[in-house]
């Protein structure tokens, strides 16, 4: 493992502080008009999702982690528990459903995903950016409802509700990004 200078620190570094794993969300450069400059970080912790902020000056040390990304795929849940497979040695294991938070719907059978491993702990799961899914149900398109921006509330296949826009009908399949759960395109 690599220690970096407290200046060093930039988001979505993994570090190793008090005794725990950290993930840097926020770093803020400041330069007080008396005394050194330092480092305010907003970090949350991989294990348990508590967040901590915290000041490091350009001399302090602190040791930076890096996390072997594996390609797993997902095969299937039971119990609360995700059941993936390594797409190169195919061995299995199981990954508490929480980990994928409020994305776990998009999660689809056979679908690969990014594990974020320590050592052989598994931290952090990551869906790939964009996922097609299918709209269910809808309102209907409303003739002269021409607005530049009226969009309206879809609910998908897997359950999740979405806004689209008004050409987009029920039963046609569409492109949703995960990380900000919002419609993308048409498939």
């Amino acid at each position: 493992m690599a220690k970096i200078n407290g200046n060093e620190i930039r988001p979505g570094n993994v570090l190793e502080h008090n005794d725990g794993l950290w993930a840097a969300v926020k770093v803020d450069h400041v330069k007080p008009g008396k005394g050194g400059a330092f480092a305010q970080v907003e970090m949350r912790n991989l294990r348990n999702g508590s967040k901590l902020n915290e000041r490091f000056r350009s001399a302090d040390k602190v040791e930076r982690v890096r996390l072997e990304q594996k390609d797993q795929q997902f095969l299937y849940e039971s119990d609360g528990m995700l059941v993936f497979m390594d797409t190169e040695t195919y061995e299995q294991i199981e990954l508490s459903a929480d980990l994928l938070g409020e994305r776990r719907p998009f999660l689809q059978d056979g679908m690969t995903i990014v594990v974020e491993f320590y050592d052989a702990e598994a931290l952090n799961a990551t869906l790939p950016q964009k996922v097609v899914c299918k709209i269910v149900e809808t309102e209907p398109v409303v003739k002269g409802q021409t607005a530049a921006n009226s969009f309206k509330p879809a609910v998908l296949d897997n359950g999740v509700r979405v806004m689209i826009p008004p050409f987009v009908g029920e039963g046609e399949d569409i492109v949703v990004n995960t990380e900000t759960m919002e419609y993308s395109e048409r498939a």
